[in-house]
């Protein structure tokens, strides 16, 4: 079944079904081929099955590398069928560092496949399946491999995966016969794999390359929506830890836009765990309480803390900050939700705008109070007290932020504030 498809996939140029035939994991394909040989006769039976290659407008050279590779691709197929991973059986320790060697094989002949053996374009997704398997098992090995300090084989995957990165973007074919049609898949899962090693800097290599070499590179509206969903994403959010947040919103904003409605729930809960933070630091706003209905997970990340934002609770922000640190940490959007507290303390001042009739001279004594019953919470009590000299310094800050507009009249103690625009882009 393997070779009658592969077969057909070759001569009828059926890049999808390609691609399939090239996942190990399939079942529909990896269980027959790995039983329909040995390693002794596998070579022999391929090239039998294959003899016929060159009606399918392989040259020699093409075809010996295809036949090396289908021959390399059983030898990973055949581990992961001792070890079960394909019929789910519990697998002997030590395969996984096997059956990422074996398919480190596939990969290198794949490259060299499309460098020497003249493959067309129209096989870039064999190219995709090699890589994300590569990827896979590497990960796998590395974490077998609890004596390993370091992430070794996914750091080697990530070379191999470069590799195959620059086989796409340096290619000078004309277009319609380009591997270039290849380089965002291919910088996509250099950037996955460079963010399991939290390594962005190395992200931030491709982006230069990219910059550097890509100018002969298609307009990125004519690649597919997927590759450019998941790129844009990825630029977004190094934009983010860059903290160039105006850059990140308008990636992760474009990411979203082309991710479809019917997607998955998690891409856009990906994307908005990114953007939501990047819009608030970019425009002070906090996202509606519409916009979690859909996503459980954000209303959990997010609900407690826009609440927060949005009333002016200083006390309530600590609590919500503190309640999931572990997971801002983890995604690397503590610091930047840290920063919102600006936000905070503009709308608590806010307040105290509203319910002074808009009056646009204001006691400092008056925020001083306004802070200490936000912060009451925190230890206990009606109020805390906190100094004079720091709410002036807080008020200096909003205004030199230009979250308030006006001056602090040190002579009288009163907050002087604009009478058309005290609180910019609030609507008072």
């Amino acid at each position: 079944m393997f070779f009658t498809d592969l077969r057909s996939a070759l001569v009828g140029q059926n890049a999808l079904l390609l691609g399939t035939l090239f996942n190990p994991t399939n079942s529909d394909y990896s269980r027959s081929f790995a039983y329909s040989s040995n390693a002794a006769q596998i070579n022999e039976v391929v090239r039998r099955e294959l003899g016929s290659l060159r009606s399918a407008g392989f040259t020699n050279n093409g075809k010996e590398i295809m036949i090396e590779t289908v021959v390399a691709f059983w030898n990973v197929v055949y581990e992961l069928e001792r070890s079960g991973v394909t019929t789910h059986r519990e697998h002997d320790e030590g395969y996984w560092p096997k059956v990422y060697a074996a398919q480190r094989t596939v990969m290198g002949l794949v490259c060299r496949g499309f460098n020497t053996g003249g493959w067309a374009n129209w096989m870039l997704p064999m190219l995709y399946s090699t890589c994300r398997y590569l990827r896979e098992f590497a990960m796998a090995a590395d974490d077998e491999d609890s004596k390993a300090e370091n992430a070794s084989s996914l750091e080697d995957a990530a070379r191999h995966l470069n590799k195959g990165f620059t086989l796409c973007l340096s290619d000078r074919a004309p277009l319609p016969e380009s591997r270039k049609w290849g380089t965002y898949y291919m910088a996509n899962i250099l950037f996955k794999t460079y963010f399991k090693l939290n390594s962005i800097t190395l992200s931030k290599n491709v982006l230069k390359a990219l910059e550097a070499l890509g100018k002969d590179l298609p307009p990125i509206e004519q690649f597919p929506k997927s590759h450019i969903v998941t790129f844009k994403y990825y630029v977004g959010v190094i934009n983010f830890l860059e903290e160039h947040y105006k850059a990140a919103e308008e990636n992760l904003l474009t990411a979203l836009q082309l991710c479809k409605s019917t997607a998955s729930s998690r891409n856009h809960q990906l994307i908005l765990t990114y953007l939501i933070p990047a819009h608030l630091i970019t425009t002070h706003q906090v996202p509606s309480s519409d916009l979690f209905r859909n996503y459980p997970r954000l209303r959990t990340l997010f609900g407690p803390i826009t609440a927060a934002i949005r009333s002016g609770n200083l006390q309530a922000f600590e609590a919500a900050l503190e309640q999931n640190e572990d997971e801002y940490v983890k995604r690397r959007i503590y610091l930047t939700l840290e920063r919102s507290r600006d936000i905070v303390l503009r709308n608590l001042f806010r307040k105290v705008f509203l319910i002074s009739n808009k009056s646009t001279r204001i006691p400092v004594e008056d925020f001083r109070k306004a802070m200490g019953f936000s912060l009451a919470g925190k230890n206990g009590g009606l109020r805390k007290e906190i100094e004079a000299e720091e709410v002036e310094c807080l008020l200096a800050g909003m205004i030199y932020k230009g979250l308030m507009k006006g001056y602090i009249s040190r002579d009288y103690g009163k907050v002087v504030l604009s009478g058309t625009s005290a609180f910019p882009g609030t609507g008072v």
